[in-house]
């Protein structure tokens, strides 16, 4: 039996690479004759830029930009002929805050300059295209920082500089100055197509994950929303509506509004390393992520997997660390049966501790289910 094994990364725990293996060794030991194609995957968020370097190769370009809190971090972009291919977690990614740190006076604080500073590097390396992968940031500052990089700067009504994250924008007057991209033509690659506002919003849907109370979640979006008159006024759009916009704490709106071109993040790695390719000649695709919940069904790459497998009357079968989502709104992306490492290992906390290991565990328990061999 051809198995496809497809997964995203798990959380802080595995990257798509180590899932992957995870995956192939606990199989192996079930069905030791069937063929395994190992194709991890990204769909924006952390791991995007490595899965395309492992498929594609490329020249990595390094350098020291602004992390979240404003210290340097380092961080780098993948060059592939004329396209920058750079995740925004690289520069503001949610890794980057320890869990300690994960309080509301920091997730209304932390700023998504380093981003900014990655897309100017890009720029003066002369590239012709820049694609973001967004997903998996500390920052709700709607890309306010990262517009700061590149020459246009929120300003208070007295002309003051706001920088420090969302919770400033409250004061956003307007941006001062123009953002400078020297003709680079930018690409929004968004893990999920939530809007910049409101209950499907940036603040609201993925402020806890960063530690925002639900004082923090209000205060940041209505920050935003004050911001997005900002950059209504400034480019001439409006895309706090926008699917999308809402992406990497608001960075998809930013981007957006300097006229990037947005993309299914999933959608393009699926094109890129040839995953219909290796669909076409597989009787069965395996996927996964840290948690299937309901937002993996708002464009994650779960979804793209589960739904090439469908269109090739393929089954596909998720395992992840822990599964939220009902039979049927599984079925109704195309997932035939999904799998919980917590619940196989009989705790979250039994599944942490050894990430791979239950997780290969997992595998080898679901083959005896799954494989023909």
């Amino acid at each position: 039996m051809r198995v496809v094994v497809a997964p995203d990364s798990f959380g802080g725990t595995l990257s798509a690479t180590a899932a992957a293996e995870a995956i192939a060794e606990g199989w192996r030991r079930t069905a030791p004759d069937d063929e395994l194609r190992l194709l991890p995957l990204a769909d924006g968020g952390t791991g995007f830029v490595e899965v395309l370097h492992a498929a594609l190769g490329g020249e990595w370009h390094e350098r020291e930009v602004t992390g979240p809190f404003g210290d340097p971090v380092p961080a780098r972009w993948l060059r592939i002929g004329d396209t920058c291919y750079l995740e925004s977690a690289a520069a503001c990614g949610l890794h980057l805050v320890p869990r300690e740190r994960r309080v509301p006076e920091v997730a209304v604080s932390v700023t998504s300059r380093g981003v900014g500073e990655l897309v100017a590097d890009a720029r003066d390396a002369g590239v012709a295209e820049v694609v973001v992968g967004l997903g998996g940031s500390a920052t709700t500052d709607g890309g306010a920082g990262m517009l700061a990089a590149l020459g246009a700067v929120p300003v208070d009504a007295d002309g003051a500089p706001l920088s420090g994250g969302g919770a400033p924008l409250a004061r956003c007057a307007r941006l001062e100055g123009a953002v400078d991209l020297g003709g680079v033509r930018l690409v929004a690659a968004a893990d999920v197509d939530n809007p910049l506002l409101g209950r499907h919003g940036a603040a609201a849907v993925f402020g806890p994950q960063k530690g925002a109370d639900d004082g923090a979640v209000a205060e940041l979006d209505a920050a935003l929303a004050r911001f997005a008159d900002a950059l209504a006024a400034a480019f001439g759009v409006d895309v706090r509506d926008e699917p999308g916009a809402g992406a990497a704490g608001g960075l998809g709106a930013a981007l957006l509004a300097c006229g990037a071109r947005r993309v299914s993040g999933a959608g393009l790695v699926r094109e890129l390393v040839g995953l219909d390719t290796e669909l076409d000649k597989a009787q069965l695709a395996i996927t996964g992520e840290g948690s299937f919940d309901w937002q993996s069904l708002r464009g994650k790459l779960i979804t793209a997997v589960a739904r090439g497998a469908a269109d090739r009357g393929l089954p596909c079968v998720v395992l992840a660390g822990q599964v939220s989502v009902g039979r049927r709104e599984a079925a109704a992306v195309g997932v035939d049966s999904a799998y919980g490492v917590a619940e196989h290992a009989g705790s979250v906390e039994a599944s942490m501790a050894d990430p791979a290991g239950t997780l290969a565990a997992l595998a080898e328990h679901v083959a005896r289910q799954w494989s023909k061999g």
